[in-house]
């Protein structure tokens, strides 16, 4: 029998809390430049949250630049749904990406009931798992777990190395003197140029950054593909997002 797929509310429902609060003692073993992203990142005492569910607005490129709205979740242990609703040619266009215990889907449908875009499979979960990776910026209490391996080339650069989603991330992460994100960037399964997948850098330019129960998180960003490059403002380019609020559990 089929199951119905998990919603937003579902996913937050799912999220355990966990019986802990930041300490930067906790992390004096870790290089000088993690300590200031994360100590920027988490106010002291503030609960370890496994879930964060943000609410944003902005702009996607889908044939052209498209107002959207959106709600997410992204839980540490399960995944995330980003659910929207973008508007092109004054039509709305309704649907949700997701990762599920390691299983990518995504579903879009215009006036939410004819399909435009649908996908699953190995390549979409790849790609999804990529995402969630970049993601977990705007939570940062999942880069505070054990099995977070950091190194630092640079006092400016931050490099974190982690199995989520049953793929290997690898996070590079550019700071400023403060600790405050200035990009971060990987290496995401892809296809954006219409080929076989394959691994394209893809990233986030941070613009600002908002405080939200005790978390200090990107708060309006630029995300593509071929992060890095010139390609990045001339075609990687596919989203901009503000976000508007964000819960933490």
């Amino acid at each position: 029998m089929r199951t119905k797929p998990l919603s937003l509310d579902d996913l937050w429902e799912l999220a355990i809390s966990q019986e802990r609060v930041f300490s930067p003692n906790d992390f004096a073993h870790l290089p000088d430049s993690a300590r200031r992203y994360l100590e920027h990142a988490i106010a002291p005492g503030t609960a370890i949250a496994s879930a964060v569910r943000l609410k944003m607005h902005g702009e996607i490129k889908l044939k052209s630049w498209s107002p959207f709205t959106a709600e997410q979740v992204v839980c540490l242990d399960r995944g995330f749904i980003w659910s929207a609703t973008a508007w092109m040619n004054r039509l709305p266009i309704v649907g949700s990406d997701r990762i599920i215990d390691g299983v990518g889907a995504m579903q879009w449908k215009l006036l939410g009931v004819f399909p435009v875009m649908t996908g699953t499979g190995v390549d979409i979960t790849r790609s999804a798992a990529g995402r969630f990776h970049t993601e977990l910026v705007l939570l940062p209490s999942a880069l505070c777990q054990g099995d977070v391996a950091w190194s630092s080339p640079a006092a400016s650069h931050l490099h974190a190395s982690f199995m989520a989603q049953g793929e290997q991330a690898e996070l590079d992460l550019t700071l400023d003197q403060a600790g405050r994100l200035k990009t971060a960037k990987l290496p995401r399964w892809g296809n954006p140029d219409g080929a076989e997948h394959h691994y394209v850098d893809f990233g986030a330019i941070v613009e600002a950054e908002s405080t939200f129960c005790g978390y200090t998180i990107p708060a309006r960003l630029r995300v593509g593909w071929y992060f890095g490059t010139e390609r990045f403002e001339s075609e990687g380019e596919f989203f901009r997002a503000t976000i508007d609020e964000a819960i933490y559990r």
